[in-house]
């Protein structure tokens, strides 16, 4: 019996992430998204007859089948029919890892995989009263079935008592490092973009006239509302020999579980589950990306997993960028697969990220 296949990525690109209202407001998530799908097929030189399925994370739509319209959008076949999940901000961590088992388990030979989120063209969302009043605005929906059990999300950060002094400091170092990187390869420019257009000098002054949004949690220590896509191409590790393409390899990962009530913990035992799967201490992983909707989550993270500081984020990271829910888990594994892929870059990655009602999910990466 042959041995089962390997997934490894051969391409991951992204659209900039632009703030809510900014130079994307009039994209909607499937475009976003398309636009992404296009850039990795261009990289690779493969057609969109090669295209076995595409997976999307999206968290703000109003359903359809995003993954569908990005399929269409893109020029796929009619044959691929696109799946959308929601699994909030790490669905598009989640959708790289499904893309993985499909792989691996023969069901698939090449699948896009990523996330898409529109800020900027979310839908205004109504409920209904079952008594016949009029519909009532809401923001988010509940993740828990127990009102206390489901925070909202700056206080179940600030909960994590995590002082405001380091909270701002790790916001400014994240800023800087952005504001330092080299142009990054994984952008696909669009909309006249080729950076992500948020980062900026923050001063300790700035940063303490930043408005509280719960108690030591401000608008500057937080991520802002933001539209983007990110989409990789999974395939067989045969496969990307054939084709003579740089590969980096997918796994372990863990989708995970915790308390809703600290959502920000929640990728803790996902990050400790991989590392031992792997075989990797904290002191191995070269490369940490970590999603920072709020510094406090990563800090509290970081202190948690003993995942070194300084060599998470390097290129900054959401607290800089922007997180576009449902790409931000996709964005992570695509910074992660041009950094294992760069001549003489890391042997190994880690990306983690955590979501509203207690999810949390982390895979390793691997250079092949």
């Amino acid at each position: 019996m042959s041995p089962a296949p390997k997934a490894v990525i051969i391409a991951a690109r992204r659209t900039p992430v632009a703030p809510r209202g900014g130079a994307l407001a009039r994209i909607d998530a499937p475009e976003l998204a398309a636009h992404a799908a296009r850039a990795c097929l261009s990289d690779t030189g493969l057609s969109t007859d090669d295209i076995d399925e595409l997976i999307l994370a999206n968290a703000l739509g109003a359903g359809g089948n995003p993954a569908r319209v990005a399929a269409l959008a893109a020029g796929l076949p009619d044959r691929v029919g696109g799946l959308t999940i929601d699994r909030q901000c790490t669905g598009g961590l989640d959708a790289i890892t499904l893309a993985a088992s499909l792989i691996e388990t023969g069901r698939a030979r090449v699948v896009l995989a990523g996330g898409a989120e529109s800020f900027s063209r979310r839908p205004i969302r109504l409920a209904t009263d079952p008594d016949g009043g009029p519909p009532q605005p809401y923001l988010r929906p509940r993740f828990s079935p127990d009102p206390a059990r489901d925070p909202d999300m700056a206080e179940a950060a600030d909960a994590l008592a995590i002082p405001r002094a380091a909270q701002d400091a790790f916001t400014a170092a994240s800023h800087a490092k952005a504001l330092a990187a080299a142009p990054l390869p994984e952008i696909a420019p669009l909309e006249g973009l080729a950076t992500d257009p948020y980062a900026r000098a923050l001063s300790p002054r700035l940063l303490a006239r930043a408005k509280p949004l719960a108690g030591r949690i401000t608008l500057a220590n937080t991520a802002p509302e933001a539209d983007g896509a990110a989409l990789l191409l999974v395939t067989t590790e045969e496969h990307a020999r054939a084709l003579k393409l740089p590969a980096v390899g997918i796994g372990p990962s863990a989708m995970r579980g915790g308390d809703p009530c600290q959502p920000g913990l929640a990728p803790v035992d996902a990050i400790h589950a991989v590392l031992a799967e792997a075989a990797l201490s904290p002191a191995q992983i070269d490369h940490f990306e970590l999603m920072e909707a709020f510094a406090a989550q990563a800090l509290a993270t970081l202190s948690a997993t003993g995942l070194p500081e300084a060599h998470t984020n390097p290129q900054g990271g959401a607290l800089a960028r922007g997180h576009p829910i449902g790409a931000s888990g996709a964005i992570l594994a695509c910074r992660l697969f041009h950094a294992l892929s760069a001549p003489n870059g890391p042997s190994a990655g880690l990306a983690a990220i955590a979501a509203a009602g207690g999810l949390g999910s982390a895979a390793v990466f691997r250079r092949r």
